[in-house]
C-alpha cells in the first residue's frame, strides 16, 4: 500500500467536507475519485498528501505519517496546476529540476511553440499539459491528479491517459479525481462521493449495482419527456430516446398512459452517469 487515509473527516465551521472517508492507494492501480463539486473530493486529496490535517482519522504515505520526505516521493497536480504563471514554460521547467534535482522536463510538442511565452499568456489547455509534465518530471511514485483533463481538447485528454496507464503499469500508484465519466470508467478502482461521503467503491458494475433504469421510446418524445419531469422523475435524452434513472417499467408506464402518451419502456443496465446524479438527487433510490 503506497497511501491511505482511514476514517479522515474534515470540518469548516459547521461545514462537514469529508465525513469519516476511508480510501487506499496501491502500487500499480488507478483510483478515481468521482462526484459532484462539493462532495470533497478536493479536501480528501489535500489531506491525503498531509497538506491539510483531518479533524478525524489518519493517514499514511508509503508507510508513515505524511511528512516533507513523503512528498517529495510523489507527483501532485492540483485543480490550481501549480504554475508559476509570470514565468515562462521553460522557466517553470528549470525551477522544478532545480527543486527535485531531477533532469528536465520532456515537454510535449504542443507545448514547443510557446516553452519561451509566460505561462498566464498560454491557453489553459496547454497550462494542464505542462503542469502534468512537470508533476512526473521527479519519477515519482504516486501520481494525485485533482482534474488533469479539465479544459483539455479530446486528443490531448486521450494522451494523458495513455500516459496514466502507463505510469500504473511501471507499479506506481495513481489517484485522479475527474468529473468526466467516460474518463472514471479507466480507472482500476472507483470511490464515489457525494455530500462528504463515500457512498460506493469498486469498478463500475460495482457502483451501479443498485441503481435502475427504463428506457424509453415514443413519437410523442418531447410530450413524454414533460410528463416524466412533471412526475419527478429524473431523466436524460440519449438522441430521441428517454433514459429514466431510479425508476421500474410499471411507474414509467403508469406515468406516460395518464399523460396519454403512447410509448415503449424496458429496464436497462443503470450508467453511471445515471448512478452519480441519483447519488447526488435522491440517494434512497440506490441501494448501494
Amino acid at each position: 500500500m503506497i497511501a491511505s487515509g482511514r476514517g479522515l473527516t474534515r470540518r469548516f465551521g459547521r461545514t462537514v467536507a469529508v465525513d469519516d472517508v476511508t480510501i487506499e492507494v496501491h502500487a500499480g492501480e488507478i483510483v478515481g475519485l468521482i462526484g459532484a463539486n462539493g462532495a470533497g473530493k478536493t479536501t480528501f486529496l489535500r489531506m491525503l498528501i498531509g497538506l491539510d490535517r483531518p479533524d478525524e482519522g489518519t493517514v499514511e504515505l508509503f508507510g508513515a505519517p505524511p511528512d516533507n520526505a513523503a512528498r517529495r516521493r510523489l507527483g501532485y497536480m492540483p485543480q490550481g496546476l501549480g504554475l508559476y504563471r509570470t514565468l515562462s514554460a521553460d522557466e517553470n521547467v528549470e525551477f522544478i529540476s532545480h527543486v527535485y534535482r531531477s533532469p528536465a522536463a520532456d515537454l510535449p510538442g504542443s507545448l514547443r511553440a510557446v516553452e519561451k511565452r509566460p505561462v498566464a499568456e498560454i491557453g489553459l489547455g496547454r497550462q494542464r499539459q505542462l503542469a502534468f509534465a512537470l508533476t512526473l518530471s521527479h519519477a515519482p511514485e504516486l501520481l494525485v491528479l485533482d482534474e488533469p483533463t479539465s479544459g483539455v481538447d479530446p486528443l490531448s485528454r486521450a494522451r494523458l491517459w495513455e500516459i496514466i496507464h502507463e505510469q500504473a503499469a511501471e507499479g506506481r500508484g495513481v489517484i485522479v479525481t475527474t468529473h468526466y465519466l467516460q474518463e472514471a470508467e479507466q480507472c482500476t478502482r472507483l470511490a464515489l462521493l457525494a455530500r462528504g461521503r463515500l457512498f460506493a467503491s469498486g469498478q463500475v458494475d460495482d457502483l451501479t449495482a443498485g441503481a435502475s433504469a427504463v428506457l424509453v421510446r415514443s413519437d410523442a418524445w418531447q410530450e413524454a419527456l414533460g410528463v416524466l419531469g412533471a412526475a419527478g422523475l429524473p431523466t436524460m435524452l440519449a438522441g430521441r430516446d428517454i433514459r429514466v434513472a431510479g425508476s421500474d417499467v410499471e411507474t414509467v408506464r403508469e406515468t406516460l398512459a395518464a399523460g396519454g402518451i403512447r410509448a415503449s419502456a424496458e429496464s436497462v443496465p443503470p450508467t453511471l452517469e445515471e448512478t452519480v446524479v441519483l447519488l447526488e438527487q435522491e440517494p434512497e433510490r440506490v441501494g448501494t
